[in-house]
């Protein structure tokens, strides 16, 4: 579904009117409790904003990632970036509405576009790293079940989840590498064990190591056929990817929003300070990068929405949009002199939090590494 511009617009204004009744003040508030942002979600889920990219005959809005890009977007450009849209609506609904049975999505795709059950992706582990190959955590069959044991780590928003969509080895092909299977996992299962992941800073969406020792799951909650799942989890990577674009873009334009309004109203020797060129000449490079970014990301959005392979403008939007972000903060802070770190200001939280995606869930040099070879036809380099 294309979204006309009025469409587009009134969508945007929705979203961002219902997130800027909670704010910066209550996202930072959730952050430092470490309490989830239910108010905000329940409030996205009422206006059927979480499922928007979900498809109609399953509960969702129909409207694709280009409306998730938006919906993510307008959250963050409000105060409250919000991860969980791209976990369980963005990577692991994407992956249902494309590989799950029609079984496993009348079961978990309505309640999900209905923001009433959340589902995390498992698939980092401590020593695989972007390595997928050499992911440890294994799932055995016995009769009508799987037996999960291993361990994954970095896994945000587990403690929200009502389920796990865990990727595992069943196998090894002949060259020795892993072949991966996907599996829906109740959070409650016995056998599952999860601890916190202490960060220098907190957010509302926290990380966490999770254990399964020889967890028992139905054979039905297998997805997309055993030995597939490599290529299934990479279904979800350029959705992951167009979302995290989006939440950056939309903390670059919180961030430029308060600088702009700042500049002109701040004034020294009876001039605005956005007068002089060492100001607004920053902020306009700033404005450059992140409209650059905001293009990009739609066109990824655009692109996975048609069936076409979006790695290449997935990757260049969260490159581009985790770049653009941390400059449009850090700039945002300059103009403010020392009150930019101010609580009141609210500005040094959300550098803390787009820095993060500059490195996560996939650094700058391996999407570097995907142009390279992929775009450019370079040879591999790893």
């Amino acid at each position: 579904m294309i979204l006309t511009d009025i469409e587009e617009a009134e969508l945007r204004a929705s979203v961002h009117g219902i997130v800027a009744g909670f704010g910066n003040a209550y996202f930072s508030r959730c952050s430092e409790t470490l309490q989830h942002p239910t108010e905000l979600w329940d409030a996205l889920a009422a206006g059927g904003f979480v499922g928007v990219n979900l498809p109609e005959e399953y509960g969702g809005g129909g409207m694709g990632l280009s409306a998730m890009n938006i919906v993510a977007e307008e959250a963050a450009a409000a105060g409250c970036p919000q991860i969980m849209l791209m976990i369980s609506p963005g990577i692991v609904g994407s992956l249902l509405a494309r590989h799950a049975n029609h079984e496993q999505k009348l079961q978990w795709l309505a309640p999900m576009a209905a923001g009433n059950v959340k589902i995390a992706f498992a698939i980092t582990e401590p020593d695989a790293g972007s390595n997928s190959h050499q992911l440890a955590t294994t799932a055995h069959r016995d009769g009508d079940k799987y037996y999960i044991s291993g361990q994954k780590t970095f896994i945000t928003a587990a403690d929200q989840a009502d389920a796990l969509l865990v990727v595992t080895r069943t196998g090894t092909d002949a060259k020795g590498r892993a072949q991966l299977s996907l599996f829906l996992v109740d959070r409650d299962t016995p056998g599952i064990e999860m601890h916190r992941i202490p960060m220098t800073f907190e957010i509302t969406d926290k990380s966490f190591t999770v254990f399964f020792d020889n967890v028992a799951v139905p054979a039905d909650r297998l997805v997309g056929g055993e030995g597939n799942g490599l290529r299934i989890a990479f279904d979800g990577m350029n959705p992951e990817r167009v979302i995290i674009a989006a939440i950056c873009n939309g903390v670059s334009r919180y961030a430029l929003d308060k600088a702009v309004a700042y500049a002109r109203e701040r004034q020294v020797w009876q001039v605005p300070v956005g007068a002089h060129q060492g100001v607004a000449h920053p902020l306009a490079e700033a404005k450059i990068a992140l409209e650059a970014a905001r293009l990009m990301t739609r066109h990824a959005a655009a692109g996975y929405d048609a069936g076409v392979d979006a790695g290449e403008p997935a990757n260049m939007a969260k490159f581009l949009a985790a770049d653009a972000a941390i400059r449009c903060v850090d700039q945002a802070i300059e103009v403010h002199g020392g009150s930019g770190f101010t609580r009141e200001v609210a500005l040094a939280n959300m550098y803390e939090f787009v820095r993060l995606f500059k490195t996560v869930p996939i650094t700058r040099e391996m999407i570097l590494n995907h142009i390279a070879q992929h775009s450019l036809g370079l040879p591999k380099s790893y």
